[in-house]
């Protein structure tokens, strides 16, 4: 399977048409090593204006293909849901946000603690965020850290 099919059947899997834009989005979130703000996205993707990838990401959010978190910054990031069938609370895992290069990393192989809600209060969504300083931001500031 070529790439460009990889994306397409990704998209068709969660009834969403695929498009050029759209794969350009989900390839360009799928490559990241961390989560992706709108502005961020926009700044790599400088064939498509705002608006689109702003639709194309609530297209995509309303569809379970990614999640979207907040990290303090103001800005909204976002990442593709690890499980291709569903984007569930059981998927989630631990977010760093680095406080000096303002990047928000995931933490896939660290799963969110559960917690037990009080009687009648029913979870939709969880974020888990760590705030900090990142390994290559310590790395620029101090050299002699591993």
């Amino acid at each position: 399977m070529n790439e460009v099919s990889f994306y397409i059947q990704r998209l068709e899997k969660k009834q969403i048409k695929p498009t050029a834009v759209r794969i350009l989005v989900l390839r360009t979130l799928m490559e990241s090593s961390y989560a992706l703000s709108l502005s961020e996205l926009e700044e790599q993707l400088v064939t498509v204006d705002k608006s689109t990838i702003f639709r194309t990401l609530n297209l995509f959010l309303a569809h379970h293909l990614v999640h979207e978190m907040e990290d303090g910054s103001g800005s909204s990031k976002y990442e593709v849901c690890e499980n291709e069938d569903s984007c569930s609370i059981e998927d989630m895992h631990v977010h760093f946000y680095c406080e000096r290069c303002h990047r928000t990393f995931c933490f896939k192989n660290i799963q969110i603690p559960l917690i037990s809600l009080p009687e009648n209060f029913r979870m939709q969504s969880v974020n888990y965020m760590i705030k900090g300083i990142c390994d290559n931001c310590i790395k620029k500031t101090d050299p002699t850290e591993d």
